[in-house]
């Protein structure tokens, strides 16, 4: 059971976390607006692709992960 515990925290302190980089995204003016970020629109259809955006938030959480994977 301590395991399930420690599981469950972990879990509750990541969705905390994205909780508040989802608060706070607005105030970040590049991300979403990167030069590899592909947005098409057709009429009333609009296709936001960010990519460029994904790749790096992609490599900014392997960095951390080996690094706290480290640790453990």
């Amino acid at each position: 059971m301590p395991q399930l515990g420690r599981l469950l925290i972990v879990v509750g302190v990541v969705t905390v976390l994205i909780g508040v980089v989802l608060l706070f995204s607005d105030k970040l003016p590049f991300l979403g607006k990167l030069p590899g970020d592909f947005s098409f629109t057709k009429g009333n259809f609009h296709v936001y692709f960010p990519l460029a955006t994904m790749l790096i938030i992609s490599v900014i959480l392997t960095i951390l992960l080996n690094l706290f994977g480290r640790w453990r």
